[in-house]
């Protein structure tokens, strides 16, 4: 039916896009196939409906946000990741993740809030990176894979520390 989860949702096949038409091209598209809409239609239609139901969902998760909409551009492309749990071959990068942790593991209050302020600018910038990225004339794939995978392992970290600050907080 559509090519691709841009096309399902009138979107160019882009990483950069408005996410609050994103948004209401999702609610417009649920609500066109809503089960209430289906009550007095037939078992192949209603079973359609959950279908696609499903599939505006599913579309919807890969484009929402900015690392899932790089993943699945990735793999549109051809060039998804290797592995979910690829290595990354940058010792700089590595170190400083281990940096992180560990003073994530050590930190107080103050001293958490200092670091995802850091992570969270860190997050951004590879961000910024993924968007000029995938603008270029000729995008570097191995580039963007990269910057992926850094973005994961930052993800993971913003996890982290959001997990410590419930454990200081006593939630």
């Amino acid at each position: 039916m559509y090519d691709n989860d841009f096309a399902l949702f009138g979107l160019p096949v882009a990483f950069a896009l408005d996410t609050a038409v994103l948004t209401a091209r999702y609610r417009d598209l649920q609500r066109a196939v809503h089960p209430d809409k289906f009550i007095q239609a037939s078992e192949a239609e209603r079973v359609l409906a959950v279908r696609q139901a499903a599939r505006i969902n599913d579309a919807y998760q890969h484009l929402k946000t900015p690392l899932a909409r790089a993943q699945y551009l990735l793999t549109l492309h051809g060039h998804g990741l290797v592995a979910e749990h690829a290595t990354l071959k940058d010792p700089e990068f590595l170190l400083e993740q281990m940096e992180l942790r560990e003073a994530l593991s050590e930190a107080d209050s103050a001293a958490l809030a200092r670091l995802q302020m850091q992570i969270e600018q860190r997050l951004q910038t590879l961000i910024q990176a993924l968007e000029s990225g995938f603008a270029a004339a000729q995008p570097d794939w191995a580039q963007l894979q990269v910057v992926v995978l850094k973005t994961q392992f930052m993800h993971k970290l913003r996890n982290e520390a959001e997990l410590r600050a419930e454990r200081l907080l006593g939630m």
